[in-house]
């Protein structure tokens, strides 16, 4: 099997953080997602993904039972820190942070993670608890309670999206470069797909190549919109807690741009469900030498088919390179349609 992850989000259920959706409505109960994790293990996945927040712990919980049936040398366990505040000053500041490793290698019943990610990259006003969160993580490392320090590539902060436009903000990309220096990761997060733009994914994975550090890769199916998983005819209904309520590409005009461009890659890649897996997650893969690739699930089906597309061989390249050619259109066309999420303030022009 190629580097392949489980990516388990999803299984945290619905949820609000800092006056956000920030879950999933449409999943699984307890047992499902139980069964979810299992069936991930047997067809030989060994790496799981979760965090504080997905869920507030249940995800993490629901992953410890999978822990307790496995040598814990065998599986590779990665969560991350900074979302969830509770009561303390900050979601960085260092004590509130050890309090909710403890609490994460309770729920996984376990005594490491092997990454531990910092989930963002606001450390409050003038960058206050950065050189603190920084430090903790090393710390947490030297007491061998995490293998690896992970930081997420560039990105914005959820909450500002509330209130400042796109073009407000300062360029992440340059804020990115100096926390990475600050941080000195091993590791780094980056979301990526076949819909993303070419230039941003290009600029992360030439970083990591030059600095040396390998790269985590999330959303290779975009949540599901690469897999045909929606109809613009019946379109999809979120509950309450459900992060996609705020994301215009879940809206039935942006499901219909996206499925114009899947017909276009069933025409080049074969005409199953499995087939849009396969090129979605190779095209993933492709990017770079030292990636994984993480993908979620919902229900125990969703595993088995995402890990069966993957088991014959890769697309050959230039297979590979028609299908971002086709999707850049497809984003290109998206991006003209209106910010990806609803909330958003729109551009200045």
């Amino acid at each position: 099997m190629p580097a392949i992850g489980i990516g388990c989000w999803g299984i945290g259920g619905p949820d609000e953080n800092l006056g956000l959706p920030m879950g999933w409505s449409t999943g699984s109960g307890e047992q499902e997602a139980v069964a979810g994790l299992e069936t991930a293990w047997r067809l030989g996945a060994r790496l799981f993904d979760t965090a504080d927040v997905y869920g507030h712990g249940r995800s993490e919980r629901l992953l410890g039972r999978l822990v307790a049936q496995v040598q814990r040398s065998d599986i590779v366990l990665t969560s991350k820190v900074g979302y969830f505040a509770g009561t303390a000053e900050h979601g960085f500041e260092p004590r509130h942070m050890r309090r909710q490793l403890e609490q994460t290698l309770d729920n996984l019943g376990t005594d490491r993670l092997d990454v531990y990610f910092l989930h963002h990259s606001n450390f409050g006003p003038g960058d206050r608890w950065l050189e603190p969160a920084v430090e903790a993580m090393h710390e947490f490392r030297r007491e061998g309670l995490i293998r690896v320090v992970g930081m997420r590539g560039p990105h914005r902060y959820a909450p500002e999206r509330l209130t400042i436009a796109a073009d407000g903000h300062d360029d992440k990309n340059d804020r990115f470069r100096r926390v990475f220096g600050l941080v000195q990761p091993d590791l780094l997060a980056v979301r990526d797909h076949l819909l993303s733009p070419a230039a941003r994914s290009e600029g992360i994975f030439a970083f990591a190549a030059e600095h040396h550090v390998g790269v985590l890769i999330n959303k290779p199916l975009a949540q599901g919109l690469l897999t045909g998983a929606y109809n613009a005819a019946t379109p999809p209904v979120f509950g309450p807690g459900d992060h996609r309520l705020r994301k215009r590409w879940f809206t039935p005009g942006a499901i219909g741009l996206i499925d114009k461009g899947l017909r276009q890659l069933h025409d080049l890649v074969g005409p199953d469900r499995r087939d849009l897996i396969r090129i979605a997650v190779w095209a993933c893969l492709d990017r770079y030498a030292h990636a994984a690739v993480l993908v979620g699930f919902t229900t125990p089906d969703q595993v088995r088919m995402n890990l069966s597309a993957l088991a014959s061989p890769p697309p050959p390249p230039e297979v590979i390179i028609q299908a971002r050619a086709i999707m850049g259109q497809v984003q290109a066309r998206l991006d003209d349609a209106g910010e990806v999420f609803l909330d958003e303030p729109a551009r200045r022009t």
